[in-house]
């Protein structure tokens, strides 16, 4: 019974519906961030004390730029709910409500022919993109490790990464809402013995990950006095040592620049790729850390000369 589910048919098909929720969480959840930022800014504009005394402006300036938070927190008062799960998902062109066989992953949008049942407006290919790399990343993880539990437990690694891949590419963030809890579980995970890493292989991961590229942004930074990341990036890099051991690391790295670079000369030859561009780190880490997983962090240390897992 555990074979049959653990499989990577079985895997793969639940995968598929993890990518619909997934499409989700890359679109809805920058747009909760920002909403929730905004309310932040309207509590903070509202405190007269801490305008005068934090930003040094007299009395009747602070009381005016106070009163301007309440037109901004009436309108973000007026927006209805907004979360993953509400509103149901519909056309951003026309509202049309999705059906419920409208929304099966992959099958609706084929049924539709990629365009909405009643505008007809396009539906973005990426949709069911997600969907099907989800869905291939859980089988992938299913033939890799076999029927075991620890599948499971790589399968939301991948889920999660999947997620960050997709919302640092729209909007060059990498949410803690999505990073921390990753970094975390991994440690959690390797401490509990329920994946192939042994915790100080994990700590010392997490370790390596966040200070390898919390270095290299500070050199960077006081060479030329710019920023060539995010820390969201120092983040994502601790995460996947945590998950992978501190062994792979370095490898993660090295498949997310080779990533990178195949990626950015297909954008410049496609004229995707525009002088000045900010492309991010993010995905290709992510598309680093997936491809040291299927893989095997066995093999990708022996192909270094590195200890093994």
């Amino acid at each position: 019974m555990l074979e049959a589910l653990l499989s990577p048919a079985y895997l793969g098909l639940i995968g598929l519906c993890v990518g619909s929720f997934l499409n989700v969480v890359i679109y809805r959840l920058p747009v909760m961030l920002h909403r929730a930022w905004l309310s932040d800014c309207a509590d903070q504009l509202a405190q007269e004390d801490d305008l005068r005394t934090h930003a040094g402006l007299d009395e009747a300036k602070a009381r005016q730029l106070a009163a301007s938070a309440a037109p901004l927190r009436e309108a973000l008062d007026r927006q209805p709910a907004f979360s993953l799960i509400r509103p149901a998902s519909r056309c951003p062109h026309c509202g049309h409500a999705l059906r419920w066989h409208e929304n099966l992953p992959l099958l609706g949008w084929l049924r539709l022919g990629g365009k909405c049942a009643s505008c007809k407006a396009p539906i973005s290919p990426r949709y069911p993109f997600v969907e099907l790399l989800t869905g291939l990343l859980f089988a992938g993880i299913a033939w890799r490790l076999g029927p075991q539990p620890s599948a499971l437990l790589y399968c939301g690694f991948a889920a999660a990464l999947v997620a960050l891949a997709g919302i640092d590419w729209d909007t060059t963030l990498l949410p803690d809402s999505i990073n921390q809890p990753l970094l975390w579980a991994g440690l959690i995970a390797a401490s509990a013995g329920w994946i192939p890493v042994s915790l100080p292989s994990a700590l010392i991961g997490a370790l390596a990950g966040y200070l390898s590229l919390w270095s290299i942004y500070w050199i960077f930074k006081l060479a030329t006095g710019k920023e060539g990341m995010g820390y969201g990036d120092f983040k994502l890099l601790a995460a996947l040592g945590a998950w992978l051991g501190w062994q792979m690391v370095l490898p993660v790295a090295l498949f997310a620049s080779l990533i990178g670079a195949v990626v950015g000369i297909a954008l410049k030859l496609r004229g995707g790729l525009r002088e000045g561009r900010y492309v991010p780190f993010g995905p290709f880490l992510a598309g680093g850390g997936l491809a040291v997983l299927l893989i095997g962090t066995t093999e990708v240390a022996a192909w270094l000369g590195l200890q093994p897992i």
